[in-house]
């Protein structure tokens, strides 16, 4: 029979970049995991087999965050997957990770380019939160994952900066109205950060990586290590007293 969990997370879109780091970082934090993906699955069976080497059980469910409407199988099959390899009922965590960028001028950005942004960051973390809550523990917590951008302006980011803005205030909302179940919801907002993202655009172009070094106080660009532990924490009872708050993890870019 498989032992109980004390703490299990679920992280979307944890097969690769901030959502591969915040698994390993929670695993370290004894969190034992659940991370999604949307089409690749290779990577996130290497994410497991990585986070399996630490002791932790984890396993990788398939989903893509645009589609609320397969949000009610999703939450179903997690329950099962809770009981069968966990030996549990609830999450303790839930990371609203998963998204993808945009980059498109305000001026010619089309109705379909702005609705799937709407789809992918806003209403997944909306109602796969809500769907959600039925499994999450009292006195557990949620971190939305936010962006820079919603507070400082970059050309050509209008549609998903807007996104990210609305993320912070539902976290807010989500903090009040679920303050009476203890859950706590914070915001972490990752500056310009070394990855895949929008094509490896800041990882791969030194002019780029050299520009938002250039602004950074700390005179470097972001990487992935430095925003799964911010995120670790927040799931942890190490901020047990933080709730409702935007952290921005960004090395002190544009102030």
């Amino acid at each position: 029979m498989t032992s109980k969990s004390e703490k299990v997370a679920l992280i979307t879109g944890g097969s690769r970049g901030l959502g591969r780091d915040m698994a390993l970082q929670l695993a370290r934090k004894d969190f034992d995991v659940i991370i999604t993906y949307n089409s690749n699955k290779e990577a996130a069976d290497k994410v497991v087999e990585d986070l399996k080497t630490l002791g932790r059980k984890v396993i990788a469910m398939q989903l893509d965050v645009a589609k609320t409407s397969s949000f009610d199988d999703f939450v179903s099959q997690v329950k099962e997957k809770l009981t069968s390899d966990f030996g549990t009922n609830h999450i303790h965590s839930l990371v609203n990770n998963a998204g993808t960028g945009l980059y498109a001028p305000f001026d010619s950005t089309t109705e379909e380019q702005f609705d799937n942004m709407v789809n992918i960051h806003l209403k997944s973390a909306f109602f796969l939160t809500q769907k959600m809550l039925p499994v999450l523990s009292d006195g557990g917590s949620i971190v939305n994952i936010s962006s820079g951008l919603a507070r400082f302006s970059n050309n050509n980011y209008s549609a998903y900066a807007v996104m990210k803005a609305a993320i912070e205030s539902l976290t807010r909302y989500q903090a009040l109205e679920l303050g009476t179940r203890k859950i706590r919801v914070n915001t972490v907002a990752p500056g310009a950060i070394e990855t895949d993202f929008a094509g490896g655009f800041v990882r791969d172009s030194k002019e780029i990586n050299g520009m938002i070094a250039g602004g950074t106080a700390l005179g470097r660009v972001g990487l992935p290590d430095d925003i799964g532990s911010v995120v670790a924490f927040l799931c942890s009872s190490d901020a047990k007293w933080v709730n409702a708050q935007r952290i921005e993890v960004s090395g002190g870019y544009y102030i």
